[in-house]
């Protein structure tokens, strides 16, 4: 006498993503659309700029070529009075440092900074272990999905 039953299989759930994969909706994939175009029309719009500023015009000479001759004349100027005025500030600093730097709390600094570093160590002591307990996590799912694979498999 035949039976109807099938082979003697696990039953099979309904695949549920897991926590740590991102759904994907309608909505992302157009958005990736967007992002992909909005990058195009970027690129098409700087290319297109950056042609017309290297381009040669009917004189021979390149548009931007007044522009770069303006910055070079610019730097030029700041390197002359950049001089001039580090040595005037070379004076000042000479003249006036030792009375501006025993002026300076040096003992408050130093305890704030204790503070700090005691506070950065605390956040740092808890990030590591919200990223060892979400790696912890992590692991035990894989194994349960690995065995889950072996038995299925019958390994």
């Amino acid at each position: 006498m035949a039976t109807s039953a099938g082979p003697n299989q696990p039953p099979t759930r309904a695949q549920q993503p897991r926590v740590s994969v991102r759904v994907r909706t309608d909505d992302d994939t157009h958005e990736e659309e967007f992002d992909l175009l909005t990058a195009a029309l970027i690129g098409l719009a700087v290319g297109a700029g950056l042609t017309y500023m290297l381009r040669r015009g009917p004189s021979g000479r390149r548009p931007v070529s007044p522009v770069v001759l303006g910055v070079g004349r610019g730097a030029a100027w700041a390197g002359k009075n950049a001089a001039r005025a580090g040595r005037k500030g070379g004076r000042w600093a000479a003249k006036y440092g030792t009375e501006m730097w025993d002026r300076i709390p040096r003992d408050e600094i130093r305890e704030h900074m204790a503070d700090y570093r005691e506070n950065v160590a605390e956040y740092v002591g808890r990030a590591r272990d919200a990223i060892d307990d979400a790696v912890e996590s992590e692991l035990k799912d894989l194994r349960r999905a690995v065995r889950r694979q072996r038995k299925r498999l019958g390994i």
